[in-house]
């Protein structure tokens, strides 16, 4: 009893909560919810579409890729911690001034700023807060942050919408803002905190450095050593592919349910249960990757998204989309989680920061350019 009190009471599952907290917001809240600002800058400020949809994808673009690998050396150096409370204050100032915008020039300065915050505060010091804290509850401990970053994308399109409804879309960005900054920056000062280390304690809440070796840590190995390794190249190129895959499909899946003659109201809820499905792949696959070894069941997952895909190819029958929906959306959870989770089992803590951004850099840029 005592052990299972001592598990419960661990420091370390409040990281998870300042982890899921920084995901929804940061992650599920902006990331996924941006999009339902479009409309209202096309029809307030005369904005094309491809003025409205550029800023974004012209930020990861242009910024990501080299802030990705900033933030992978500076959390590697100086702490998570640390990155996301400016990364906080990147996303959060950018949405409060995104309320005053006139120009396209101003759209796109602080969609690129909103990007470096995106970067600083978003998956990639997150997951190597997690990896940090845990060892053997490590896939576990994921599975629960990471519930953050798919709850906030399945509300922020209702919310956001409210938002703009009853206060504009200049409101709604500085609303949205604003409780990013006065949530985020105090669990970040009085709640997260980098390492065990900083408080004392070990890795699970491990009573002793034996008893916290017991998990699956490896000897670390160096940024210059890793990416001459063929693990780092698979995992690299395996993700790159299959979130290039999963943005491809999730960008098209209501067009191409539309096209196959389904109403959109329809269409809609198909991708609302894929949505669903993806919470619980994020959960699961934490409890099986704790269990199993976890390349095994990363390559399992992938196995299990590709042939979901092949249901669509009789995406006329509705049995057949509904089935795609359940099993492809669990399979995408499940691998967004099995990427850092295989990297630290590779490769150790010390370097996981910047290893992760390159990897997770590339994924970012497949997730946008694939579709």
């Amino acid at each position: 009893m005592s052990k299972i009190l001592q598990g419960r009471s661990f420091y370390g599952w409040w990281i998870v909560v300042a982890a899921f907290l920084n995901l929804f917001f940061t992650t599920g809240i902006v990331y996924y919810g941006f999009p339902v600002f479009y409309p209202s800058l096309i029809d307030s400020l005369g904005f094309s579409r491809q003025q409205a949809t550029a800023g974004i994808f012209f930020g990861f673009v242009v910024m990501a890729p080299l802030f990705g690998l900033l933030a992978g050396a500076l959390i590697d150096r100086v702490g998570a911690r640390a990155v996301i409370l400016c990364g906080i204050a990147f996303v959060g100032l950018s949405l409060v001034f995104m309320g005053i915008i006139e120009t396209p020039r101003q759209y796109y300065m602080l969609c690129i700023t909103e990007v470096v915050g995106y970067v600083l505060a978003g998956p990639i010091p997150n997951q190597v807060l997690i990896a940090n804290w845990f060892r053997t509850s490590r896939g576990r401990s994921m599975g629960y942050a990471y519930l953050g970053l798919g709850l906030g994308g399945a509300v922020s399109p209702i919310l956001i919408h409210s938002l703009i409804e009853n206060f504009g879309w200049r409101r709604a960005f500085e609303a949205i803002g604003v409780s990013i900054l006065a949530v985020l920056f105090p669990v970040g000062i009085w709640i997260t905190r980098s390492t065990p280390r900083e408080m004392g304690l070990l890795p699970d809440g491990a009573a002793s450095d034996e008893a916290a070796g017991d998990g699956i840590e490896v000897h670390p190995v160096p940024v210059r050593m890793a990416i001459r390794t063929s693990n780092f190249w698979l995992l690299l190129v395996g993700s790159t592919l299959t979130i290039g895959a999963i943005g491809t499909v999730t960008s098209h899946f209501i067009l191409f349910l539309n096209d196959n003659g389904y109403s959109r109201g329809w269409a809609s809820r198909a991708l609302s249960i894929l949505l669903v499905s993806s919470l619980a792949g994020r959960v699961t696959v934490g409890y099986v990757a704790d269990r199993f070894t976890r390349k095994n069941v990363m390559a399992l997952f992938y196995l299990v998204l590709a042939l979901a895909i092949s249901l669509l190819f009789i995406g006329h029958n509705s049995a057949a989309v509904y089935g795609f929906a359940v099993v492809f959306g669990f399979a995408m959870g499940a691998d967004y989680m099995l990427i850092p989770l295989v990297a630290a089992d590779c490769f150790g803590l010390t370097s996981l920061g910047k290893l992760l951004a390159l990897i997770i850099m590339a994924d970012s840029l497949a997730r946008l350019m694939a579709p």
